[in-house]
């Protein structure tokens, strides 16, 4: 399986971020023929304001996004695991990742379960509990005969999530993400190498880049693609574009083969 990971510099212009999703999804198919497409976190609206988040909120199945992700998806005959998007449903708003298949059909909807409440080193406070609901459910899904685990940001911080997706047979685990420069410089590669080692899984970090909300914010960006044994096998420069990398089914058995932490585990 061949996997491309986008990365982008998300502003509040919903309909220009779409534009340029749907120019780096052509251009990548046309250029890497992938299985597996992944977009970054917030990749339709990134905003400074959570009033302007919100209001970038679409309810399934209506909605910019939703659509213009299925339709790519039918039309490319690929699996787009499309980052996340502010989702309302009621009087409740998530940060939620939907993936559509080869078809454009829904295949996993998956709402973000840990939410980034914090002051981050320089005194930049983020409250995402205070306009985002959290999440509850565990979501994997298939591509062919690849079981896919799904993250949003944040989770990574949080490795027994990622152990529950293990133990439902994810080989692959694709986290989106916002990541802030300030914790990413430090945390970033550290922390989705150790839960691609942890897992034993082929480990999807896919980021924004750049500064957003005028400039006041900042993210990381440095998309990567990690193997079951820790080594980053591609990884994205300091701009707007992506990434391709191949899922070796044979190495992550070999891995698992050759140190069978699944299977010594013993602790619930």
């Amino acid at each position: 399986m061949k996997a491309v990971q986008i990365q982008m510099n998300t502003q509040e212009d919903k309909a220009a971020n779409l534009h340029a999703a749907e120019t780096l999804i052509t251009a990548a198919v046309a250029t890497e023929r992938p299985d597996l497409i992944v977009l970054p976190e917030y990749y339709a609206s990134l905003s400074g304001n959570p009033v302007e988040q919100q209001a970038s909120g679409e309810e399934f199945p209506d909605g910019d996004s939703y659509r213009l992700m299925s339709q790519l998806a039918a039309a490319h005959k690929v699996t787009i695991h499309a980052g996340s998007v502010v989702e309302k449903s009621g009087n409740r708003f998530y940060n939620t990742t939907v993936v559509f298949g080869p078809a454009g059909q829904e295949l996993a909807r998956y709402r973000k379960i840990h939410l980034f409440d914090v002051v981050v080193p320089g005194g930049m406070r983020y409250g995402e509990s205070e306009t985002v609901a959290r999440g509850e459910e565990i979501v994997t899904y298939q591509v062919d005969d690849v079981t896919v685990g799904c993250s949003i940001c944040y989770d990574l911080r949080f490795p027994e999530l990622f152990r529950k997706l293990r133990d439902r047979g994810a080989d692959v685990i694709v986290l989106p993400a916002a990541f802030t420069l300030q914790t990413g410089k430090d945390h970033w590669e550290v922390l989705s190498r150790a839960r691609a080692i942890e897992t034993q899984t082929f480990f999807l970090a896919t980021g924004q880049i750049g500064t957003h909300a005028d400039g006041k914010k900042a993210c990381w960006g440095h998309t990567m693609a990690i193997d079951p044994w820790g080594h980053i096998v591609a990884q994205a420069s300091d701009k707007v574009g992506y990434i391709s990398a191949t899922i070796d089914r044979a190495y992550l058995e070999q891995v698992r083969r050759n140190i069978p932490v699944a299977d010594h585990h013993v602790i619930g």
